[in-house]
């Protein structure tokens, strides 16, 4: 039966909605709409410019139409007056092909069509800095090696319980909090679900951290590499194809737990992952993570090959038990929607096709990366080489469309011709007396 939204607010005590979309960069765009005026909304969409957002679209382009999934109902914990909607933007009546959820949706659909459902976690690494982003918040937490550091934890515990809470109040199931390994980093996870629902909740979970971290005086922040002598905020998603209630991915007769079809998955999914690594890796910034000297701590945690292994952390795939991978290329700043629908779409084509990914490479990438196989893929250097990739591959062309590879490669060397007209301080200390 579907959720009827003014009845809701009703029952809830909501007094407005907050009806938002994702755009290309990631970004949560919103109108505050009052409750009385939900059901229209609901039928017709709030309107928007795209232009406006991260859309590749012109000022003369008419209205997008966000239309609220009641099914995404989120009722803010800290302020409950006010219910979260996702939204699925339209144009002149036709669903925009280049929003995120519209073609994780798409992808999602496809899968379906041929009896798979996919299921994903996520382990979204934060920093809580200073207001300005200048230096961590905690002036105290100056391990060499802060993780999991109970002292520090706890002295972050009015903002980290906070937000734990409020997911305990959602329902989402959270089941631990950490401090990561870089000084003033943490990291919280949920229980896995359904793609959308997942992607769903972690385009809601950035907004919910860096609100209650505002509250506490504080700056939250997913960028990839904030500090450079510092790890990086992964993104690290766990993922399992589903039959029905049947996991398909496991299999207690192989080594690693995994099955002939995820095999083939991880298979799809390194072919791809240059093809991708623009998607999973999207800013400027992502590639001072993945192609990082060591840190403070000893170890950058983040891959720069194309290599899985089992419970190897050192790899691009982890296999941590039976069931399931983690993919631990993303970071914070990847696409909540973009992201899931490129490894889909990657794994989805390993599969159709048999891929063999190889056998797994147990080895330490991270100090014995040149024992690595000939002819071993390394991950782009920087967004540009990235987003060429993705320019000319043919998977996210058929599965993810033309329409979005275009305004998606636009948008984004856009962005890094921004970047490339900065004049740094660096290029000034060894280039002035050339």
């Amino acid at each position: 039966m579907a959720v009827d939204l003014a009845v809701e607010a009703r029952e809830r005590g909501i007094k407005y909605f907050l009806i938002s979309y994702v755009d290309l960069f990631g970004t949560l765009r919103a109108k505050l709409a009052p409750a009385a005026a939900i059901r229209d909304m609901a039928k017709e969409g709030a309107g928007f410019a795209g232009f406006a957002s991260w859309l590749d679209m012109t000022p003369a382009d008419p209205d997008v139409l966000a239309i609220p999934d009641p099914d995404s109902l989120i009722q803010i914990p800290w302020k409950p007056e006010v219910g979260w909607l996702a939204a699925d933007p339209y144009m002149g009546g036709k669903l925009v092909g280049q929003a995120p959820r519209n073609i994780l949706k798409k992808v999602l659909k496809r899968a379906e069509d041929a009896g798979y459902t996919l299921k994903t976690g996520v382990e979204c690494e934060y920093f809580l800095v200073s207001p300005d982003g200048s230096e961590i918040s905690d002036p105290a937490d100056i391990q060499a090696k802060p993780c999991y550091d109970q002292t520090a934890l706890m002295r972050r515990y009015d903002v980290i319980s906070e937000i734990c809470d409020s997911m305990l109040e959602l329902g989402w199931g959270p089941y631990q909090n950490d401090h990561e390994d870089a000084n003033g980093q943490f990291e919280m996870n949920w229980a896995f679900d359904d793609a959308l629902k997942t992607a769903d909740r972690m385009a809601f979970f950035k907004y919910m951290v860096k609100a209650i971290a505002e509250k506490h005086g504080l700056r939250a922040t997913f960028m990839p590499k904030p500090f450079a002598h510092l790890t990086g905020n992964g993104c690290h998603v766990h993922v399992s194809l589903w039959k029905g209630n049947k996991n398909l991915f496991d299999d207690g007769k192989d080594a690693l737990g995994l099955s002939k079809e995820a095999y083939n998955f991880i298979g799809g999914l390194m072919n791809a992952a240059s093809d991708i690594c623009s998607i999973t890796n999207p800013t400027v910034n992502s590639y001072k993570r993945i192609n990082a000297p060591v840190t403070l701590s000893g170890a950058t945690w983040s891959p720069n090959t194309v290599t899985y292994a089992g419970n190897n952390r050192t790899h691009m795939i982890r296999i941590p038990g039976s069931g399931r991978f983690e993919f631990r290329l993303a970071d914070g700043a990847t696409n909540p929607y973009l992201l899931p629908a490129a490894v889909l779409a990657a794994g989805l084509d390993g599969l159709s096709k048999g891929t063999d990914p190889g056998k797994p490479l147990d080895i330490n990438m991270y100090a014995e990366g040149h024992k690595a196989p000939p002819g071993t893929k390394k991950l782009p250097l920087n967004l540009l080489d990235a987003l060429r990739l993705t320019a000319k591959s043919e998977l996210l062309r058929r599965e993810l469309g033309d329409e979005f590879v275009d305004s998606y490669v636009k948008l984004k060397t856009k962005d890094w011709d921004e970047y490339s007209r900065q004049l740094t301080p660096w290029e000034r200390a060894t280039t002035l007396d050339c």
